[in-house]
């Protein structure tokens, strides 16, 4: 059962920004400890980490309404609290000012500042529904509710792994990207399952072919890697 969360006061904008957050990435600007929130298409997710002293603390997301008089999110995986997924939380105040590249973002009374904008073709999230194994490609259902998620948004990347319906949480990853010339590359930030590889750069060739993104490098381990991710739709 969903649970809610309960709301006062919504300080709005009017609906010319109801769009506003969709491909923008967000960041508390706070010395201490990284926070940072992509909204990519109609998902998003916050995550908290130390990089400076390679640490991963939290991350949450999942699925999020914008509108003239309301804000949600229904989150979909948490790192520490796996019984939050599947709750729907208002958001008791949020405003946007946006000016082009910058802007920021009170949301209920923390203020967040924009990432300068990095448009891309893969901007967006992604499910991973094929990858090579031993020398041949096996496709996934991205409809099941074990996911392997990537958000690609204001030049901020995440990937997530989890279960909606068994509240799993897997791990996570991210940092920065760029996508360029056939050359997609992520500068790591922040990974739950092995912090040494904070700080280290992963090149890809990549390629969208009849909608799909496929991307061919070696992973993190240095293990060769081919995957294939489909833009998610619901």
């Amino acid at each position: 059962m969903i649970n809610f969360f309960i709301f006062l006061v919504l300080s709005f904008f009017n609906m010319d920004d109801a769009n506003s957050l969709k491909n923008t990435s967000w960041f508390l600007n706070n010395k201490s400890i990284n926070e940072v929130r992509i909204y990519s298409d109609n998902f998003f997710s916050s995550t908290k980490y130390d990089r400076d002293n390679k640490k991963f603390i939290s991350t949450y997301g999942g699925t999020y309404v914008l509108g003239e008089e309301k804000y949600y999110e229904v989150i979909e995986f948490d790192s520490s609290d796996s019984s939050l997924v599947g709750d729907t939380i208002y958001i008791s105040s949020i405003n946007l000012n946006i000016n082009n590249d910058y802007g920021s973002m009170y949301l209920d009374g923390i203020v967040y500042e924009k990432f300068k904008n990095y448009n891309s073709t893969l901007s967006g999230s992604w499910l991973m529904s094929g990858i090579e194994r031993g020398g041949e490609i096996r496709m996934r259902d991205v409809n099941r509710s074990r996911k392997t998620m990537k958000m690609l948004a204001g030049g901020r990347f995440q990937w997530i792994a989890y279960d909606i319906d068994k509240k799993g949480f897997y791990g996570t990853g991210g940092g920065i990207f760029t996508a360029e010339n056939g050359k997609y590359i992520e500068n790591i930030e922040f990974f739950s399952r092995d912090n040494s590889k904070v700080g280290i750069s992963l090149e890809f060739n990549f390629e969208v072919k009849e909608g799909d993104w496929h991307h061919k490098g070696f992973s993190s381990k240095g293990d060769p890697k081919y995957e294939i991710w489909t833009q998610r739709k619901q």
